[in-house]
């Protein structure tokens, strides 16, 4: 495996940072970019949050069932009681032959609004059950 040497040039007074193993980090180079925009133009960028998964990479790599039938969800929408939203999750699941780990693929299906928000916020690789 051969890895790909690159430069990066800043006007900031920090530039970009780029680890010992050659990953710079998205965010990092948005806020860079958007201080360097600000400094040259005067004008402020709206910086936008990359959305990550917040389950890890085995929880991804789960697979249904060919026979599995996608049911409706309750959809919860940030101001109901959210251990009643998870207990009918749980149990609409359940009710499928879906269970442990395979939820954490269908539980966003089951947010709107506030919850929703909630969850796209989570960090990256949070959630393993």
């Amino acid at each position: 495996m051969h890895k790909q040497i690159f430069s990066v040039e800043c006007n900031t007074s920090k530039g970009i940072h780029v680890s010992t193993d050659g990953v710079v980090f998205i965010e990092h180079v948005k806020n860079t970019v958007n201080k360097a925009v600000t400094n040259t133009y005067g004008i402020r960028v709206q910086v936008f949050k990359s959305y990550v998964k917040p389950y890890t990479k085995r929880i991804e790599q789960l697979e249904m069932s060919e026979s599995y039938q996608l049911p409706k969800f309750q959809q919860l929408h940030g101001h109901e009681d959210p251990r009643q939203h998870i207990a009918h999750f749980v149990e609409t699941c359940n009710n499928v032959g879906t269970d442990g780990d395979l939820l954490v693929n269908q539980f966003i299906l089951s947010l709107k609004d506030t919850a929703f928000d909630w969850y796209i916020d989570l960090q990256e690789n949070s959630i393993d059950s």
